[in-house]
């Protein structure tokens, strides 16, 4: 028939093509499935696996006695499955959660909302307390049986923390938190002992390969290490955590009386520089760093070696080491004070606008006189430039104007102006010799003065005692003056306690080598461009001991306001060299320094020969029958401190 088309065959190639394709693709099935399955399946297993990390345990920071400072402990993480929630379940759920975390109605409200959004991962509560982490625990154990299943959606997440364990001496501070700074949330050392000390303590993870789901959630985790980490080595101090907390009682208990806006201070050994104890007011809480660190940075910064201020006369005896040094005095040379003195253009005054008249050197210093410090400037050379040229170079013999070098992050040098970069005007070098135009730290203060009591070295002051059991070497100390300059200053800062009424009177101890000098210095208004007529900083730089020096103790009052203002008089609550003695008796106690009458001491006895070759000043002190033995002098009409070293014209 016309028309027709045979279709059996077109059919049958269709179907052996079939057949053909039908028989490859179970051949390729079972070649993937057989031949290459393991090879898949461990490929489809490495697109799950990622790195996992395991933190390492943080060191631990411990005082010179073993009493912990810093720790690491375990909080959880408190994390729900939204999805994993059934919705009928929510209200049981977010009911369980309520009272363990303390939720507010709103917060109530806000977490019902997120479990309904059905996210994979929410974080309800980042650090649990370890009582409400068994608290949750307890409470999901409770739940029965046939109720609803909710421990597969809510997950305990344990992370290391950081936890500061000894409270401070002032409320709500942890002990020794500006020095030891903190851990922040990504687990580095931040400020202080933390932060300087960090790849010490932090150690290095431990890597290896985990599966894990499309929300990050751990599945499986493998034996195979990629990176083998280790643990943290613990960090060993120099200081010692009982006088540590005493001195911040101390410093609180100033900066109260004194409405200061910060108190400072610090007490190092001179013979190799450890540092005992060190502090200021205010400190702050170091377990609850995230919030200070939101609302009172400021706090975070340790002023004792990050701050700098205008020193005032605790400069006078770098000035009375350059004008001995240079042969221009002896401290018992008798100098003129006068009413005032012309330098340039310039005039300058004591701050009592009055005269002594003429006085040994020694009794200029103890009586802080601003003119005859300016004169002796004047005169150790033959012109401004070489003067202060000369003054300045001993700035520098006892680190003034550079950082000291302190194993602790964020010292600053300070400021200490080269004569060689800018000349200094005759005003200048008067407004310098007298610790105006200058400005310096604590620790700065501190180890320059050290050289003045131990016999003329530069000792470099450390916190580190040991890490892990292996102890650290101090820096061998430097020698930066004469053993006969330094007995000279020595004994000078012991007149300067032994002989004016007031230092004697708030800074002696009996039985104990007492010696130092006082700085007190007007605060300077950048607002106003000029000094402030009732701010005041206050400091007092000075050595206790009993046969030898065995503390130097630095205390600085920041931005007080005294009670009682009068010419060449500033009232304190409590005064630099009464916070002084304060810290020297703590030390006494602590550290069980020795009186001078011990045998053991080995004092020469007062008046012997022995005495007055060996300390001058006490001979000298027990001549005029003020031996420091029974208290010095007394009078004054109460705790007194010296006036304001003025600076004539503003800074340059």
């Amino acid at each position: 028939m016309l028309g027709r088309t045979d279709r059996r065959l077109r059919i049958l190639v269709l179907l052996a093509a079939f057949a053909v394709f039908g028989v490859a693709a179970v051949l390729r099935l079972g070649y993937w499935q057989v031949a290459r399955g393991s090879d898949l399946q461990e490929q489809a297993r490495n697109q799950l696996v990622r790195p996992t990390e395991q933190p390492a345990i943080r060191g631990n920071i411990y005082d010179r006695h073993g009493a912990l400072l810093a720790t690491t402990a375990f909080r959880d993480t408190l994390a729900l499955y939204p999805t994993l929630v059934a919705s009928q379940d929510r209200s049981t759920l977010v009911g369980l959660l309520a009272p363990i975390l303390h939720l507010s109605p709103a917060r109530k409200d806000a977490l019902a909302k997120d479990l309904a959004d059905d996210g994979e991962y929410l974080i309800v509560d980042r650090e649990l307390t370890f009582d409400q982490s068994q608290q949750l625990r307890q409470a999901l154990d409770a739940l029965p049986p046939d109720g609803p299943n909710l421990s597969r959606s809510v997950s305990l997440e344990p992370h290391a923390v950081r936890v500061y364990p000894a409270e401070g001496g002032a409320p709500g501070t942890t002990l020794a938190s500006q020095l030891l700074g903190f851990v922040n949330a990504e687990g580095v050392g931040s400020y202080g002992i933390e932060q300087q000390y960090n790849s010490v303590l932090a150690g290095t993870p431990t890597i290896f390969d985990s599966l894990k789901d499309s929300t990050g959630r751990v599945l499986e985790t493998t034996s195979r290490v990629v990176q083998q980490g280790a643990n943290g080595l613990d960090v060993h101090l120099t200081i010692d955590a009982s006088l540590q907390l005493q001195l911040e009682t101390e410093i609180y208990a100033a900066w109260v009386a004194d409405n200061s806006k910060q108190v400072s201070a610090l007490i190092m050994d001179p013979a190799n520089g450890e540092i005992l104890a060190w502090a200021s007011v205010p400190g702050y809480d170091a377990n609850n760093f995230a919030d200070v660190a939101a609302n009172q940075k400021e706090l975070l910064q340790d002023p004792i070696v990050s701050q700098i201020y205008e020193p005032g006369s605790v400069m006078k005896m770098f000035t009375a080491a350059a004008a001995i040094d240079a042969g221009v005095v002896t401290p018992d040379m008798k100098v003129h004070d006068v009413y005032a003195l012309h330098f340039g253009g310039d005039t300058i005054h004591d701050s009592d606008h009055r005269a002594m008249g003429w006085i040994p050197f020694r009794d200029a210093i103890a009586y802080s006189r601003n003119v005859v410090a300016a004169e002796v400037a004047r005169r150790l050379d033959k012109t401004v430039d070489k003067a202060g040229a000369r003054l300045y170079r001993t700035w520098q013999r006892f680190g003034i104007g550079s950082p000291t070098g302190i194993d602790l992050s964020g010292e600053v040098p300070g400021i200490a102006s080269d004569p060689k970069v800018t000349r200094w005007q005759p005003v200048d070098l008067a407004n310098r010799s007298f610790g105006q135009s200058v400005a310096v730290t604590p620790i700065q203060l501190g180890t320059g003065y050290t050289a003045m009591i131990n016999g003329g070295f530069r000792v470099q002051p450390h916190l580190l005692a040991a890490i892990g059991d292996e102890g650290q070497a101090a820096k061998a100390p430097q020698r930066i003056i004469s053993a006969s300059l330094a007995g000279q200053l020595q004994g000078i800062l012991h007149h300067v306690t032994a002989s004016v009424p007031w230092y004697a009177k708030g800074a002696l101890i009996p039985g104990y080598q007492i010696g130092g000098k006082t700085g007190t210095a007007q605060v300077w208004d950048a607002q106003k461009q000029k000094y402030s007529y009732n701010t005041f900083n206050f400091t007092f730089v000075g050595y206790l001991g009993g046969a030898t020096p065995n503390a130097v103790i630095v205390t600085h009052i920041g931005e007080a306001s005294p009670k009682v203002i009068k010419q060449g008089d500033l009232e304190l609550g409590i005064t630099s060299y009464q916070l002084f003695r304060r810290l020297a008796n703590d030390a006494i106690h602590t550290l069980g320094i020795p009186r001078l009458s011990d045998p053991q001491a080995g004092m020469p006895e007062p008046g012997s020969a022995a005495q007055k070759q060996l300390y001058p000043a006490l001979y000298a002190a027990w001549k005029q029958g003020k031996s420091p033995q029974h208290g010095g002098p007394q009078g004054g009409g109460g705790p007194r401190g010296h006036g304001p070293d003025p600076s004539p014209t503003p800074r340059r």
